[in-house]
């Protein structure tokens, strides 16, 4: 049968919008017949000769070119949404991806491309995250902002507060999705999928309208780990897709960091069964540049005088919190002044950012700056 002529990118798409047709297969086909288009071109004869494909591979080989209507209205959308498709043989791919077993032959991205090929650290964790862990990958997200890109994917908990924090420091992120370009997911993450697609750059290997299934987040995973030197678990439990991400990331080379939690929080469990293993704990995002090596020293840390100014009464209540919860009630007496004063001297110390209220109305201490 004669098929239409296409592009290399199409033969690309082609082969990956054919069921069955995964990296693996699709790395396969290259490894034997040298390119896309040329697998797309195989007789059937041919294609029977590929080891380790199956018949039903085969014949979706054979019958991929069929596909490019299919392909052509995917770069309509894709055009129309602002997105471009990139390929393994284009300059904007980024050759650290070429160091997984199977990287992706293509992806499509959305925001500035010119972000793949800096350095970049990735931050991951929990989406039930506790106040100390968004708290945690806020402040190290900012630090590392300073000096890389900060890659994460753009989940509910320490993704969101990852990918919000590089932003809100003038710096760079990077969301990794595991679904197509043209799905929100989650849904509460709307705002931040929008500004990330403005100053950031959204990235994914699905084609557009792809859903957000859940065996596709363990799989792009690779990804975050392949865009960055090192890898961050923030908060994790013993068993999570963020351990995941931690072992693909060794798989390649990269370094592992984690950061500890309460010795009987299940949220700190998988980092501190990390820890246990040989992961390098961090404490700032210092800790993590001065690790990876070639960034220009750390601005000084804040002096005395630039800290916040307190009255005695302000600071007496200060001193009373822990960071570590305590009962509101408890303070409140502890601290010997009425509540419409407590209360007020609370509100400003929130403010400030020195205190958190937390669920069960307690109230712990944040560490200053």
């Amino acid at each position: 049968m004669s098929w239409p002529q296409m592009t290399p990118v199409q033969a690309m798409m082609c082969l990956g919008f054919s069921p069955g047709i995964g990296a693996a297969t699709y790395w396969r086909l290259i490894s034997h017949f040298g390119s896309a288009i040329a697998a797309c071109a195989a007789p059937e004869k041919a294609l029977r000769q590929v080891g380790g494909l199956s018949e039903r591979q085969w014949r979706a080989v054979a019958a991929a070119p069929s596909l490019l209507p299919t392909v052509r209205a995917e770069e309509e959308r894709l055009a129309r949404l602002g997105g471009i498709c990139i390929c393994h043989n284009q300059p904007e791919y980024p050759e650290k991806l070429l160091q997984l077993a199977d990287p992706p032959p293509l992806f499509y991205a959305l925001g500035d491309t010119s972000i793949l090929q800096k350095r970049a650290v990735a931050v991951v964790g929990a989406r039930a995250a506790s106040s100390y862990g968004r708290r945690m990958a806020v402040g190290l997200a900012k630090g590392l902002a300073r000096q890389v890109v900060v890659v994460s994917g753009m989940a509910l908990g320490i993704d969101g507060e990852a990918h919000g924090g590089a932003l809100a420091a003038g710096g760079q992120s990077i969301g990794v999705l595991g679904c197509g370009l043209d799905i929100i997911y989650p849904p509460a993450n709307t705002q931040l999928f929008m500004v990330m697609r403005e100053k950031g750059l959204l990235v994914s290997e699905y084609p557009l309208g792809t859903p957000p299934d859940a065996f596709r987040f363990p799989v792009r995973n690779r990804i975050i780990a392949a865009l960055s030197e090192a890898v961050v678990i923030v908060e994790a439990a013993r068993r999570s897709g963020s351990l995941i991400t931690a072992q693909m990331a060794l798989d390649i080379g990269r370094e592992v960091f984690a950061v500890p939690g309460q010795a009987d929080s299940a949220k700190s469990a998988g980092c501190h069964w990390l820890l246990r293993e040989g992961a390098r704990i961090v404490l700032s995002a210092d800790d993590i540049l001065a690790e990876l090596g070639g960034f220009t020293a750390a601005s000084p840390r804040a002096t005395a005088k630039d800290k916040i100014a307190l009255t005695g009464e302000q600071a007496a209540v200060l001193a009373l919190l822990d960071v570590y919860p305590q009962s509101r009630e408890e303070i409140l007496a502890r601290s010997r002044l009425s509540p419409a004063q407590f209360n007020e001297i609370l509100m400003y110390l929130e403010l400030e950012g020195l205190l958190e209220t937390v669920p069960g109305d307690m109230l712990m201490r944040l560490p200053e700056g």
